[in-house]
């Protein structure tokens, strides 16, 4: 069985309905069929929560400032004809919060299911730590890059990939080779990545 290890885009893409999260739910349903092994650092369960609380603050100000304008554009009549098109867009940053939440909450729960997760370790955060100076890579980078580089050497797969959508960091050739080394492939997407699976399923 394949061993395919993801990383919090692949929980954001599904959040978030981005442009490849299609693939990301052939993937999970794959996994839910057992045919593929899905593999998770317990980072990456968390970061997303942390992302969607900052939207959502970001949006209720947007949405404050939003109706207080719309409250000085009732005054005008000037103004009466465009002012449904602003209660719509209110409407929607509302609509899209709460949406987003019930989503995180729904692939949580899926993910929680079926992944496998790699819990954080000191040894796994000591790694982290030397992963920052030696690849340059950012604190939350370093803690995902270590988890899946120490399940990798400590469960020894025959054959898995790493996909995510981080390609300024993680696509390089020294981080490419370490995890080739290992028997893993990166795939910085997660299209490709969903090819590549479905290319070994039907080998």
């Amino acid at each position: 069985m394949i061993s395919i290890y993801v990383e919090t885009n692949f929980f954001l893409e599904l959040v978030f309905q981005q442009k490849e999260c299609e693939s990301c739910e052939e993937i999970l349903a794959l996994c839910e069929s057992h045919q593929l092994k899905l593999i998770m650092p317990a980072y990456s369960l968390i970061e997303p929560k942390d992302k969607l609380y900052r939207q959502a603050q970001k949006r209720r100000k947007l949405q404050e400032e939003l109706n207080q304008e719309l409250i000085q554009l009732e005054r005008s009549k000037a103004h009466q004809i465009r002012i449904q098109d602003l209660k719509d867009t209110a409407s929607l940053i509302i609509a899209s919060t709460q949406e987003e939440h019930s989503k995180f909450l729904l692939y949580r729960n899926q993910l929680l299911d079926v992944a496998e997760i790699i819990t954080l370790s000191q040894e796994i955060l000591s790694y982290a730590v030397l992963c920052e100076s030696e690849y340059g890579l950012s604190t939350q980078d370093s803690v995902v890059y270590a988890s899946v580089i120490h399940h990798l050497e400590e469960k020894k797969p025959q054959k898995a990939c790493f996909l995510n959508r981080n390609s300024k960091d993680f696509d390089r050739p020294d981080i490419v080779e370490s995890l080739q080394n290992l028997n893993c492939r990166m795939i910085p997407r997660f299209d490709h990545g969903l090819q590549f699976i479905n290319s070994q399923l039907s080998a």
